[in-house]
């Protein structure tokens, strides 16, 4: 019996481009795979054709296509998330339905996947000068604040295993970014260079402005670096402006400055504010970690994640560690030999 691995495709006002990208783009790159196929289209509240293009489209009549039709628009990691919790396949594929990600790779990808990867992550090799400083400016960032392994370029192109599909979906956290979700879970991931294409038609419907959201979403929800980094700041400037400040009583005050700097009264404000500023910035900090824990028990991971490949027996034991009636009967006849 063939495996089944299940396509998800979250689309959004892609009216124009759907029928296209189904008919003339993956089905004739999943022909040549031998799978069987399901084809979950995610619907995520277009107002426009998009549903009604799909339901006109001929790979219906090849493959099992499902749609998903969500209520309004919830964003495409609400969309993907719904896609991966449909799924019944032995293995889900990701993959937008504008035609930007290259179905040519999808042949290299099961591969990957047939040879045991569990998560096989397509990566962009090409970027537009805009886009490569983008990407560059976020996974820096994300580096930075302590997830070293994304991978630059590490697009929502990929296959994941069942298993891996079974552990995500018991992440229950709302505000999410699947593929972060999907490193944190910790499978071994293989990679496969892309170079994304331009769309078969139509203007993107993912706007900057929700791309600059998503960024700033998963930096939050993915580390407290930046709490930390602000309670260090406010220890240096305490520190700092308790230093300066002794200098100023002890030099101009009790020695009665020798130096001869005349520290004016307004300069001895100045370090005294700098000081109550770095006590600020360290209570409010030790607050936020505070808040951190809360924001970690609210988004309710697990608190790890079973290899079942890797886990097994190692006991020789038989029948639960008891003697077998055969080991007990040679036992007794040993004993009367002697």
């Amino acid at each position: 019996m063939k495996k089944v691995i299940s396509v998800v495709v979250p689309a959004y006002n892609e009216e124009v481009v759907i029928k296209e990208f189904l008919d003339d783009e993956l089905k004739p790159a999943l022909e040549v795979l031998d799978y069987d196929f399901e084809i979950i289209v995610v619907n995520d509240g277009s107002t426009d054709g998009t549903l009604e293009k799909v339901e006109k489209t001929k790979i219906r009549k090849l493959y099992n296509v499902r749609i998903v039709s969500l209520v309004r628009n919830f964003g495409k990691e609400a969309a993907l998330s719904a896609g991966l919790s449909e799924a019944k396949g032995d293995a889900v594929i990701m993959i937008d339905a504008d035609g930007q990600h290259p179905v040519s790779a999808l042949s290299e990808m099961v591969t990957k996947w047939k040879k045991g990867a569990k998560v096989v992550t397509a990566v962009r090799g090409h970027n537009t000068t805009k886009h490569r400083m983008a990407s560059k400016t976020y996974y820096g960032l994300m580096r930075l604040m302590g997830n070293k392994k994304m991978v630059v370029g590490a697009l929502d192109y990929r296959l994941v295993d069942r298993v891996v599909v079974d552990e995500f979906n018991r992440l229950t956290e709302r505000t999410r970014m699947v593929r972060g979700l999907i490193d944190w879970l910790g499978y071994p991931q293989e990679y496969v260079k892309v170079d994304t294409l331009s769309r078969l038609n139509g203007k993107p419907t993912y706007s900057s402005r929700k791309l600059m959201q998503l960024a700033v979403d998963s930096l939050a929800s993915s580390s407290r670096t930046p709490l930390v980094l602000f309670g260090y700041v406010g220890i240096l400037i305490t520190f700092v402006s308790l230093i300066f400040g002794l200098f100023i009583l002890i030099q101009q005050y009790v020695m009665g400055d020798p130096l001869e700097l005349n520290w004016s009264g307004a300069v001895a404000m100045s370090v005294f504010v700098s000081f109550l500023i770095g006590l600020v910035l360290i209570s409010q900090s030790i607050t936020a970690l505070y808040i951190s824990q809360v924001h970690a028990e609210a988004k309710a991971r697990p608190l790890y994640v079973v290899d079942i490949d890797k886990t097994k027996s190692l006991s020789k034991r038989v029948n639960g560690g008891k003697r077998t009636k055969k080991g007990r009967k040679k036992s007794i006849e040993g004993k009367k030999g002697k």
